[in-house]
């Protein structure tokens, strides 16, 4: 009962967004088979001349090196020199470090600390999908776990820095880096076949059966996912095969430059409701 409380709950909860399609209909399974592209409203408007020099260059190697230098000028990224520092005070010392790269680089290592409620409350401001879990269960509010997560997603430690607004470029530039490839040949039209591994399932099913293979499945605001069945199954004993929209995705290996993720497999991508073909490891 607790599981059918949890999704008669979750299903409540969209919010507004700044992409264009409806909440509801963006985490719906229709949409996942019939996708449409989506852009963060005003980002490309306000950093022209990122998306100019991206589309100046020769290839990917340097369209990397012109993200991270553009977002390491426009938010102060780059780490201060020691003479630097000297003159900061301690909040501004450490202020370099509140960056796309070490939030990513917080998700790797733990999907449900600080550095992950921050993405799952971004993907809530601007997706409009709420996240189901984040250390325990987001079931009726107010709780004890919905605060635990209002309280790490609006802490300074993370969410300082324009912290949102560097996720949307880097969004928008996963998107870019997966139309260029797509132009190119190198990557499916509209999908990634893409695998998950979980050892709680049954609680994410809303429609059919774990046993049968083919169901439907509930996951989280923004999930992780393997680029392979084998990398998966190291995750837990279910592996679900998901054919996931490239408008979802955030986060591609090899789209950034040295490590991000954990996992060098590893994609990120926005959640909700998935048809998905189960097998048990």
């Amino acid at each position: 009962m607790i599981v059918d409380d949890v999704l008669e709950q979750s299903a409540r909860w969209y919010g507004t967004n700044l992409v264009g399609v409806p909440a509801r209909v963006l985490a719906s399974t229709g949409f996942n088979a019939h996708p449409r592209a989506l852009a963060i409203a005003g980002t490309f408007e306000a950093h022209q001349e990122l998306f100019m020099q991206l589309e100046r260059s020769q290839d990917m190697h340097e369209a990397r090196e012109v993200f991270v230098t553009y977002l390491s000028n426009t938010f102060g990224l780059r780490k201060p020199e020691p003479h630097e520092l000297a003159s900061l005070a301690p909040a501004a010392q450490r202020h370099w470090r509140n960056s796309w790269r070490r939030l990513l680089q917080g998700w790797g290592m733990d999907a449900n600390g600080p550095a992950g409620a921050v993405l799952k409350g971004w993907v809530e401001s601007r997706f409009g999908l709420a996240p189901s879990y984040h250390k325990a269960v987001l079931a009726r509010f107010p709780s004890e776990a919905w605060m635990t997560y209002v309280q790490e997603k609006a802490a300074s430690r993370h969410n300082n820095n324009n912290i949102y607004q560097q996720l949307d470029l880097l969004y928008e530039f996963c998107q870019w880096a997966l139309r260029r490839l797509r132009t190119q040949g190198k990557a499916a039209a509209l999908h990634l076949k893409l695998w998950r591994g979980s050892n709680q399932c049954e609680e994410q099913v809303i429609a059919g059966r774990l046993q049968n293979r083919r169901c439907t499945v509930r996951l989280n605001n923004l999930v992780s996912f393997s680029l392979s069945a084998t990398d998966a199954s190291c995750f837990g004993d279910w592996v679900f095969e998901v054919q996931v929209p490239m408008c979802k995705v955030l986060v591609f290996p090899d789209l950034l430059p040295g490590q991000v993720l954990q996992g060098e497999q590893e994609v990120l991508a926005l959640g909700g409701d998935y048809e998905v073909m189960a097998r048990y490891e």
